[in-house]
């Protein structure tokens, strides 16, 4: 069976469409949002509230300038979000293949002992400007200091969360720099490996 896949990236590294091609290859769902149905878990988390929070938390609006979560206590936010989105990767994960874009993926199947493919995109500092510019051109804030800023964040939470380094090169199984490697090359890459553990 093909392991689950994870991939966590710096930002503007493009590695969530990395992950869009890796899912189509190998025709498995691609798990990305994570918005809680309040009935179906008894999380006490409305759909909105969760999503908003997520996104806080991951830092996705930070090239559009939203202002939506001032005043979120970031702390608690990330501890209960963590938990949340922990037992959903976990449920997504034991239904079999797929590929888990960010959310401490790796730190957590790891923590249950579930085979994965785990996967740090990065790349160089004038694509992912370049990169970010394309999908955002009305950002008006310099994009170079919006990528540190997701960076740290990001880097914050999963280490808040994990107790591990985000981004460093023994947490991951591949560690593909995509400025140098392409996009449709870092994909194939961890098509064929995810493959070979297949076999």
């Amino acid at each position: 069976m093909l392991p689950v896949i994870t991939i966590s990236r710096e930002a503007g590294s493009n590695g969530h469409k990395i992950g869009e091609l890796v899912a189509k290859e190998l025709n498995i769902p691609i798990i990305d949002k994570f918005v809680i149905d309040d009935d179906k878990d008894n999380s006490g988390v409305s759909p909105y509230e969760s999503e908003r929070k997520g996104q806080f938390l991951m830092q996705y609006d930070l090239f559009t300038n939203s202002k939506y979560y001032n005043g979120l206590d970031l702390e608690d936010d990330q501890s209960d979000m963590y938990h949340i989105q922990r037992k959903i990767i976990l449920e997504e994960a034991k239904k079999g293949p797929c590929v888990i874009i960010g959310r401490c993926a790796d730190a957590i199947l790891n923590e249950e002992s579930i085979e994965s493919l785990n996967v740090f995109i990065h790349a160089d500092m004038d694509t992912r400007v370049k990169n970010i510019h394309e999908k955002y051109p009305e950002t008006r804030t310099p994009i170079e200091k919006l990528l540190k800023r997701q960076d740290t964040r990001r880097a914050s939470y999963y280490s808040f969360n994990t107790e591990r380094e985000w981004g460093a090169a023994e947490n991951y199984d591949l560690v593909l720099n995509s400025s140098t490697l392409g996009e449709e090359f870092c994909a194939d890459i961890i098509v064929e490996t995810a493959r070979k553990m297949d076999r």
